[in-house]
C-alpha cells in the first residue's frame, strides 16, 4: 500500500488506510473548503484494499481528476483532484510521503500607497506617513482581478463564442449524439439533473437533429427556459446558433463543437456599473457618470449625503428604473437587455420590512416560498430550503415568533433569510442598519460580511459609517449624484483629508459646486480602482421590446391567488382586533338606524281625511344611514391594504407575482367581509321595520331583494378605497380621503333633495355608487309613492321605477362601478413595478 500524502493549500495530511478523509465545507469535516462551488460533504478519499479512491458524495458541482467529472475514480502520487470546477475549483494534489510539494507561484498583491490628495477652497490636505505627491509618480496599474474586465468574443470558450461568466471555464460538459434528445430538469430520470429549486422537475430539453442541427425546447417550466437573456415561450422551440447562450435557473448552457458546455451560477460573480447616468424631466442630472466594478465574494457599502443620488443608483443597478445611459453588467451580462433572467438570481432586500409582520418568521418564509418556487416542488423540499436558511442566519429558534415581536435586527433576518430562499448571487439591501442601535448595526454588517464571504456579492446603501471597515469596496457619492471616491474603505478618509466623516460630509454641504467628480479622475486612487471600467465608451439603453420581457410566472395564475388568499386570510386572522372591528362596526351602523322612529313602517303612509297623503320621510332617512353606513365600512375595509403592503407588492412583483392575482386576491378576501358586512347592516337596518310584501325580482324575499343593494354598494365602496390605496405615497392620507369620500356618497345619494332635473348634478351623480344603490332599494319601496316630490309631484326619479328593469338596472351599474374601479387599480398598481418590467 503506497503512502499519500494530500496536500491542499501549502498544508498537508498523511492519508489513514483505516478510515476515510472527508472533503467539503462542513466545519466538522477533515478538509475544509470554504468555497461555495463545493458542497457541504463534497467528498471522500479512502482506501478500498487495493488502491486509493476519491468519492463524490451527490456533489452539486461535481468532483474532477484529471479535467473529468467522476462519481469514484482511483488515484495515486501525482494525481490532482479539483471540486466544484475542473480547472479552477479547489485543487487537491496527492504525493509519496517524502516527495517535494507542489509548487504554487502566486503574485503577490500590489498595495496601494495613500497619497497626497488635491485640495478644495478651505481644507487643508493632510499627508500619510511615507505618502508622496502622487502628481509626480507613474499611475499604478491595479491588481489582478481588482476590477472585472469586459471580455471581447472568444474569451471563454470556443473562437466568436459571447461571454458567460467573464473568463470563467465551464462547470462541466455534455456530449450531444446526432438524434439525441437530452432533458433537463429537477427529476433524476433526465439526462441532465440539475439540483436547484429554480428549475422545474422536467424543464427543458436540447436536441441534436440528424442534419447536425440543435434545437432547444421548453416544457413548460415554471419560471422559463431562457435564449440570450429572453424567455422561449412556453412549450416552444428555437433553433440553437454556435453563439447563443440557453439559461435554466442558475444554470447557463452554450454549445460549442457539438458539445453542450455548463456554467453553474455558484454565487461568485463580478458586478459593474459603467457610466450610468439618470436625466429628469427638465434636463436636470441626478445620477452623472457613476462607474465602479467589483470582483467576486465582495461587500460594497454606498454612503454620501442627502441629495447625492444613492436611490437613484440602487434603483439604477437592480433595474427598477434603469438609466438613461450606461451598462449594468452581471458577470459581463447585461441587467437592462437580459433582466427578464437575471431577475431570479438577484436578491433586495428594502429599507421597509418586506414581511407580513402577523405571520410567524417560518409561516412568512413559507408563504414566499409558495410563490417564488415552481408549481412542482414538493411541501418536503420548501421546507428543507426554508429550514436552510434559517440555519445559516441563525434564525431557527425564533421560526414560531412573530416577526412583529423580533427586535429589529433580528427582523432584517429575516427580511434577508426571504430573499436567501432563490439563492441569489447578487443582494442589494438599503439601509439595513437605519433606526438600529449601534450594537445591532454591527450584528446586520457581520451578517453581510458573512454573505459576501459564503460565496455573494453584496451592496448595501447606508448613513452609518462605523463598521465600515467590514468592506471590500466603499462608494462615496458626492452631491448631484456623482462619484467622490471608490476604494479601500481604511483609504478613504486620507483620501479627503480629514479625520472624520462628519468633516467629510460638512464639506460636501459646504462646497456643493466643488468638482468632486473631477477630483477623484484625477486622483491615483482612480488609476488603481477605477480606470479599467472608466475606459468603456458609454452607451444609451436600448430596452428590449415589452413582449420579451414580460417574467415568466413561478406558479400559475390560480395557484398564485390560492396562495396569496391563504397568505391574506391568515395575515386577517391573526389580528383579532381587526375581526372584532369587523363585526362590531357594521352592529352599530345598523342599529343606529333604529334610532329613526323605530316605529315607523318603510311603506307609503294612509291618506289623510282629506285625502291628502303626508311623505314616508322615514324611508329616505333609513336608506341614508343604512347607505353611508355600508360605504364607510367597505371604503374603510381596504383604503390602507396596498400602502401598508406596497414594499411587498413591489419586491414580490419582481420575482414573478401576477399583479392580477394580487389584485384578486384583495378583491375576494376583502369583498366577502365586506358583503358580510353589508349583510349585518341591511338586515339590522330592514328587518325591525315592515317592508313591502312582494319585491320587484325576487317576489316574497323582499329582506333578501333590499338588503343586495346595501352589500353591493359596500363591495363598490371596497374598490373605490382600493383606488385610494394605490393612488397615496404614505398611509397618513388616507383618513382624510375616506372621509371625503363619505362626505360625497352622502350628498349624492338622492335622499337630501331631488337629483333628477338638476341639470350637472344628477349626470355626476351617475359616477357615485351610493346613488345607484339608494335607488336599488327605492325601487323595492317605491320611493317615488313612499317618498313623492311635493314641490315639483310630476318630477319622479325614473331610477326609483317600481319595476324589475329599474331595480336590475341599478344593480347593474352598481356592479359595474366596482368593475371599473378594479381596472383602474390595476393600472395604478404598474407604477410600483421595476421599470423594465411595466410592459
Amino acid at each position: 500500500m503506497p503512502e499519500l500524502v494530500v496536500e491542499v493549500n501549502g498544508r498537508t495530511w498523511t492519508l489513514d488506510p483505516s478510515r476515510p478523509l472527508t472533503l467539503g465545507r462542513d466545519p466538522q469535516g477533515d478538509i475544509v473548503l470554504d468555497d461555495a462551488r463545493v458542497s457541504w460533504r463534497h467528498a471522500t478519499i479512502s482506501w478500498n484494499g487495493r488502491t486509493w479512491v476519491v468519492e463524490d458524495h451527490g456533489s452539486t458541482n461535481g468532483t474532477f481528476v484529471q479535467g473529468h467529472r467522476i462519481h469514484q475514480a482511483d488515484i495515486g502520487p501525482g494525481a490532482a483532484v479539483h471540486l466544484g470546477n475542473g480547472n479552477d475549483g479547489p485543487r487537491i494534489d496527492l504525493r509519496t510521503a517524502g516527495a517535494p510539494a507542489a509548487a504554487h507561484q502566486q503574485a503577490a498583491p500590489q498595495q496601494g500607497a495613500s497619497a497626497q490628495q488635491q485640495a478644495w477652497p478651505g481644507q487643508q490636505p493632510q499627508q500619510a506617513p511615507g505618502a508622496q505627491d502622487w502628481q509626480q509618480q507613474p499611475a499604478q496599474q491595479p491588481p489582478a482581478q481588482q476590477v472585472p474586465r469586459q471580455q471581447g468574443p472568444g474569451g471563454a470558450g470556443a473562437a466568436g463564442a459571447p461571454p458567460v461568466y467573464g473568463d470563467r471555464s465551464p462547470t462541466t460538459f455534455h456530449q450531444l449524439a446526432l438524434g439525441r434528445v437530452m432533458r433537463i430538469g429537477r427529476a433524476l430520470e433526465n439526462e441532465l439533473v440539475v439540483s436547484d429549486l429554480q428549475v422545474s422537475r422536467h424543464h427543458a430539453e436540447f436536441h441534436a437533429t440528424p442534419d447536425g442541427r440543435f434545437q432547444m425546447r421548453d416544457l413548460g417550466s415554471h419560471n422559463g427556459t431562457y435564449l440570450n437573456g429572453m424567455p422561449i415561450a412556453k412549450g416552444g422551440t428555437v433553433l440553437l446558433g454556435p453563439t447563443d447562450i440557453v439559461g435554466v435557473g442558475h444554470s447557463t448552457f452554450r454549445l460549442v463543437d457539438g458539445r453542450l458546455e455548463e456554467f453553474v451560477d455558484t454565487g461568485e460573480i463580478s458586478f459593474s456599473a459603467r457610466h450610468l447616468t439618470v436625466t429628469v424631466d427638465g434636463g436636470k442630472q441626478i445620477l452623472k457618470d457613476v462607474s465602479f466594478g467589483v470582483p467576486e465574494k465582495s461587500l460594497i457599502a454606498v454612503i454620501g449625503p442627502s441629495g447625492s443620488g444613492k436611490s437613484t443608483l440602487l434603483k439604477a443597478l437592480t433595474g427598477y428604473r434603469p438609466a438613461d445611459r450606461g451598462d449594468v453588467l452581471y458577470d459581463n451580462r447585461n441587467l437592462y437587455k437580459q433582466f427578464a433572467e437575471l431577475r431570479q438570481r438577484i436578491g433586495l432586500v428594502p429599507q421597509d420590512d418586506i414581511l407580513h409582520k402577523e405571520l410567524t418568521v417560518r409561516k412568512a418564509l413559507k408563504y414566499a416560498a409558495k410563490l417564488r418556487f415552481p408549481a412542482d416542488t414538493s411541501e418536503q423540499e420548501r421546507e428543507q430550503r426554508i429550514g436552510e436558511v434559517l440555519r445559516e442566519l441563525k434564525l431557527d429558534i425564533h421560526k414560531e415568533k412573530r416577526v412583529s415581536s423580533l427586535s429589529g435586527g433580528q427582523r432584517k433576518r429575516v427580511s434577508v433569510a426571504l430573499e436567501l430562499l432563490t439563492k441569489p448571487s447578487l443582494i442589494f439591501l438599503d439601509e439595513p442598519t437605519s433606526g438600529l442601535d449601534p450594537g445591532m448595526d454591527r450584528d446586520v454588517m457581520q451578517l453581510l460580511r458573512g454573505l459576501a464571504d459564503d460565496g455573494r456579492t453584496v451592496l448595501v446603501v447606508t448613513h452609518s459609517v462605523a463598521e465600515l471597515a467590514l468592506c471590500d469596496k466603499l462608494l462615496v457619492m458626492a452631491p448631484g449624484g456623482s462619484v467622490a471616491y471608490f476604494g479601500p474603505p481604511e483609504e478613504a478618509l486620507n483620501f479627503f483629508g480629514y479625520s472624520s466623516w462628519a468633516d467629510v460630509f460638512s464639506a460636501f454641504e459646504n462646497y456643493r459646486d466643488y468638482d468632486w467628480a473631477g477630483r477623484w479622475k484625477g486622483s491615483q486612487h482612480y488609476q488603481m480602482y477605477a480606470a479599467d471600467i472608466d475606459a468603456v465608451a458609454p452607451q444609451s439603453v436600448q430596452p428590449p421590446s415589452p413582449q420579451t420581457v414580460r417574467p415568466p410566472k413561478p406558479q400559475s395564475w390560480g395557484s398564485q391567488l390560492l396562495t396569496l388568499i391563504r397568505r391574506y386570510v391568515t395575515v386577517i386572522a391573526s389580528d383579532k382586533g381587526f375581526i372584532a372591528l369587523m363585526l362590531i362596526l357594521p352592529a352599530v351602523l345598523g342599529a343606529v338606524s333604529l334610532l329613526i322612529k323605530p316605529d315607523q313602517a318603510m311603506l307609503p303612509n294612509l291618506p289623510d281625511a282629506d285625502g291628502t297623503i303626508t311623505p314616508n320621510g322615514t324611508a329616505t332617512t333609513v336608506l341614508l344611514i343604512l347607505a353611508v353606513g355600508a360605504c364607510f365600512a367597505g371604503a374603510a375595509n381596504s383604503v390602507r391594504e396596498l400602502i401598508k403592503e406596497r414594499v411587498i407588492y413591489e419586491r414580490e412583483r419582481a420575482t414573478g407575482l401576477s399583479r392580477s392575482a394580487y389584485l384578486m386576491s384583495k378583491v375576494v378576501v376583502l369583498g366577502m367581509i365586506t358583503v358580510l358586512q353589508g349583510a349585518i347592516v341591511g338586515g339590522i337596518g330592514f328587518t325591525m321595520r315592515d317592508i313591502p310584501e312582494e319585491g320587484v325580482v325576487l317576489g316574497g324575499f323582499t329582506l333578501l331583494e333590499l338588503c343586495l343593494p346595501v352589500m353591493a354598494l359596500g363591495f363598490t365602496s371596497m374598490m373605490f378605497g382600493l383606488i385610494i390605496s394605490a393612488l397615496v405615497k404614505t398611509a397618513e392620507k388616507t383618513m382624510p380621503l375616506l372621509v371625503m369620500f363619505a362626505i360625497v356618497q352622502i350628498v349624492f345619494t338622492g335622499c337630501l333633495f331631488t337629483l333628477n332635473g338638476a341639470v350637472g348634478v344628477n349626470e355626476l351623480s351617475y359616477l357615485m355608487p351610493s346613488r345607484w344603490a339608494v335607488a336599488a332599494a327605492g325601487a323595492t319601496l317605491n320611493l317615488n309613492v313612499v317618498t313623492p316630490n311635493t314641490d315639483d309631484p310630476g318630477n319622479t326619479d325614473p331610477l326609483w321605477d317600481h319595476t324589475a328593469g329599474t331595480w336590475l338596472l341599478d344593480m347593474g351599474v352598481l356592479l359595474l362601478l366596482g368593475a371599473l374601479c378594479g381596472l383602474l387599480v390595476a393600472h395604478f398598481l404598474r407604477r410600483h413595478e421595476p421599470e423594465v418590467m411595466r410592459k
